[in-house]
């Protein structure tokens, strides 16, 4: 977590009085950053998902419920706190209509070509192949401040 990020969150626990939880990480969302924090920002992105084969490579642990996180801009700003409130895994053709459009970046078929084009770059760096059937770490979540 950088600096910003770090002075972002306590500052935003300093006016609480709840403790901190013990684990939050910092990170953008996928290839265009900005917009996907935006969507956070606005409360039009409420979900996430993630190819679960690059957990296992960078030998991640996966999301939990009550996991928090900061969302950062392509400066590598915060602009939001999240927490995740549910956690699935499911083929990427599985993936309801429901949870695409709770990703906020459009209708289902723009999720789709997004997803795919974004997975298929991401595995690719790793010599991997993507696959429509290949299992997705779906991710709820919700904001709990925003810059």
């Amino acid at each position: 977590m950088n600096e910003q990020a770090e002075k972002f969150w306590n500052d935003y626990w300093a006016t609480q009085g709840q403790p901190k939880p013990e684990k939050v990480e910092a990170f953008q969302f996928g290839a265009e950053a900005d917009w996907l924090a935006d969507l956070v920002v606005e409360g039009k992105k409420t979900a996430t998902c993630s190819a679960h084969v690059l957990y296992e490579i960078e030998n991640e642990p996966l999301p939990q419920v009550g996991q928090y996180n900061i969302v950062l801009d392509a400066k590598e700003e915060p602009v939001a706190i999240i927490r995740v409130t549910e956690v699935s895994i499911m083929p990427m053709n599985k993936v309801p209509v429901e949870f695409a459009l709770a990703e906020g970046e459009g209708d289902y078929e723009f999720w789709w070509n997004a997803h795919e084009n974004f997975f298929k770059s991401e595995l690719g760096k790793v010599d991997l192949e993507y696959s429509e059937s290949m299992p997705l770490v779906c991710e709820r979540f919700e904001t709990i401040h925003t810059k």
